[in-house]
């Protein structure tokens, strides 16, 4: 294992946090790796499907068992230990896919959403669909009332709040097709307005209801919202702003007015091209493709917390030389660029990351990312 100072870089860690990545204070480059749940197979060798289901039983067993390991190696225990029972989980309420015509499927490797209609006659329908239901009680299940009130007066607890969903571009390509999206877009760019107003007044709608079913009145509750939509990168600049900007620009008034409100876009593919447009919604953290670089971010989010940029395939392949290229040029940046850089793979951290690569990056950043 190369040579880390662990107890004295986590002590750094901590204060490079501070103001969101940007503290004056900051020894050195911020670190965002905490690995995953499906790192625990490739790790401990043992059988299983990363996105699939685990029982509740392995699931805790093999975490701690992951744990051990990821104190010796990189002194925190990283994944979680206690999961709730299942009588002590809400029910499942359907998802936004499902609101539009969709399905839900898993493919033996990972959940997929099938779409439900493929020409503009189609999508008219759903939508008048959408717009005619009663959206809480197309999402909530029919025994939701009695077990709300059977979880809270048993263990306290209230449902959680819904505030991260498939970005619209992800949501509307599953629901209708990518081509087909950027046909209508060009084509029929009314239909495509209300098509993007509906999936605005839906996520608007869930949000609304959970935030009731939690005990907030209006206004009152937690803020912040995050969007995951890696198809934006299929739109040009023109496309983004008709359909998708729309829709982040009015969840974010709502949820996130505030200056420091948790404004977040995760988009693990090369959507450079939409920067201009992302960088007027004042976002305060961003998660894009490993193309998408500091340097690049910085010209239109000088103040957004950036988690990136190396590439999750480059972690997952344990690639030595070329993680210590990567994490070199992403301390570089962040030194040249003002701070605010929380350095992580550039989408999610998958199964086959080691541990031994987790602690090469955060040498590398002990060694090129003081600041």
């Amino acid at each position: 294992m190369v040579d880390l100072d662990i107890e004295q870089f986590w002590k750094d860690d901590e204060l490079a946090h501070k103001d969101n990545c940007f503290s004056p204070e900051a020894p050195q480059v911020a670190f965002g790796i905490r690995m995953s749940d499906e790192c625990v197979f490739a790790e401990l060798g043992e059988p299983g499907e990363p996105w699939g289901f685990t029982p509740r039983e392995r699931r805790i067993e093999l975490n701690k068992r992951y744990n051990d390991k990821a104190e010796e190696i990189v002194g925190r225990r990283l994944l979680r230990e206690e999961f709730p029972t299942p009588e002590q989980t809400f029910p499942e309420i359907r998802g936004i896919g499902e609101v539009f015509g969709g399905r839900y499927v898993f493919d033996g490797m990972t959940t997929w959403l099938e779409g439900s209609c493929s020409t503009p006659q189609e999508l008219e329908r759903i939508l008048d669909k959408v717009e005619a239901m009663d959206l809480r009680e197309f999402i909530l299940p029919p025994n939701w009332e009695a077990e709300k009130k059977r979880i809270y007066e048993q263990y306290g607890k209230k449902p959680p709040l819904w505030r991260h969903v498939r970005g619209p571009v992800t949501l509307a390509t599953s629901i209708y097709g990518i081509e087909n999206l950027i046909f209508l877009i060009v084509d029929s760019p009314d239909l495509a307005r209300r098509f993007s107003r509906v999936i605005g007044d839906v996520i608007c709608g869930m949000a609304e209801i959970m935030d009731e079913e939690a005990g907030y009145s209006p206004g009152q509750a937690p803020p912040g919202f995050s969007f995951a939509d890696d198809n934006c990168c299929l739109l040009t600049p023109e496309m983004y702003e008709l359909f998708g900007y729309p829709i982040l620009e009015r969840v974010f008034s709502r949820w996130s007015p505030g200056p420091t409100d948790p404004r977040y876009q995760h988009s693990d593919s090369d959507m450079a091209h939409l920067l201009p447009i992302l960088g007027r919604l004042n976002l305060t953290g961003c998660n894009f493709g490993p193309t998408v670089l500091v340097d690049q971010i910085r010209k239109h989010m000088p103040r957004t917390r950036i988690d990136g940029c190396l590439s999750p395939l480059t972690f997952m392949l344990n690639d030595e030389e070329e993680i210590k290229r990567q994490v070199i040029r992403d301390c570089e940046m962040a030194k040249q660029f003002g701070k605010g850089l929380n350095l992580s793979t550039a989408g999610s951290i998958n199964n086959g990351s080691l541990l031994t690569s987790m602690r090469l990056v955060m040498a590398l950043i002990q060694e090129y990312g003081r600041y």
